[in-house]
């Protein structure tokens, strides 16, 4: 099906005395970082018919007129992970791959708490690019309830986790203060989890789902692997350290 050309957008443009290299550089002003003039090119030829919600926001603060009025429908506030014109990520890696086969170690007493290796995979729309982010992180396990915090010095980020244990499990939330000077400048991300626990007890993984800054829902793989069973504060203060590189 061919698409139809967005006219009013680009007579709205024009009659601003507007190129679509300017459009596209004052949305990126207005804080649309995203905006280039081939995604102008996109909108205007009617290849995209349905703005983000976020670049919605940028084109009307700049055009100074409505959405509607700039030749698009009602933007959909929301669209399910792999639909048409859909921008939310699932990154998939064999962090979040779980192996049910037993291991010899298991940990009898199906107590969780200690010190355990945090990992989470993500994909940067800014940067089209996937990155791990490691931190090591006290779990304490009460019933069916378990915390995870991250242990200072382990990463610039502060991660956190709520869990509730049913069997083998583990399904709650999680939140992350990314570093005020990384490229996420100290913004708070926080969302859902559900982990497989290994009948050994020595390692969790599952995935994650959380908002990203263009009102979409992103997901990836998370794990936790068990470094030690104790929690003491020689064994604490030994980890807050930064989690080594992989190689």
């Amino acid at each position: 099906m061919r698409s139809t050309p967005n006219t009013a957008l680009r007579a709205a443009r024009t009659a601003r005395l507007m190129s679509q290299d300017d459009l596209a550089r004052a949305l990126r002003e207005v804080g649309c970082v995203s905006a280039t003039k081939r995604l102008v090119q996109r909108w205007e030829s009617g290849a995209t018919a349905y703005p983000r919600p976020s670049h919605a926001q940028a084109l009307e603060r700049v055009m100074k007129l409505p959405i509607e009025s700039l030749g698009f429908g009602a933007v959909r506030a929301g669209r399910g992970i792999g639909g048409l014109n859909d921008n939310s990520r699932d990154v998939e890696s064999p962090i979040g791959a779980f192996d049910s086969t037993p291991a010899a170690a298991a940990r009898v007493n199906g107590d969780h708490s200690g010190v355990w290796l945090s990992r989470y995979e993500y994909y940067s729309t800014g940067r089209d690019a996937t990155f791990t982010v490691a931190h090591y992180a006290v779990v304490l396990h009460h019933d069916t309830q378990i915390t995870v915090r991250s242990l200072p010095g382990s990463s610039p980020s502060v991660t956190e986790m709520d869990l509730s244990v049913d069997g083998n499990i583990a399904t709650g939330t999680w939140s992350e203060r990314t570093a005020v000077d990384g490229y996420y400048r100290g913004a708070r991300y926080h969302g859902a989890v559900q982990l497989l626990v290994d009948p050994t007890g020595n390692r969790m993984a599952g995935k994650w789902i959380g908002f990203g800054k263009d009102f979409e829902i992103n997901s990836g793989p998370w794990e936790l692997v068990l470094q030690e069973s104790s929690t003491s504060k020689s064994t604490l203060d030994a980890y807050q350290r930064p989690v080594p590189s992989e190689r």
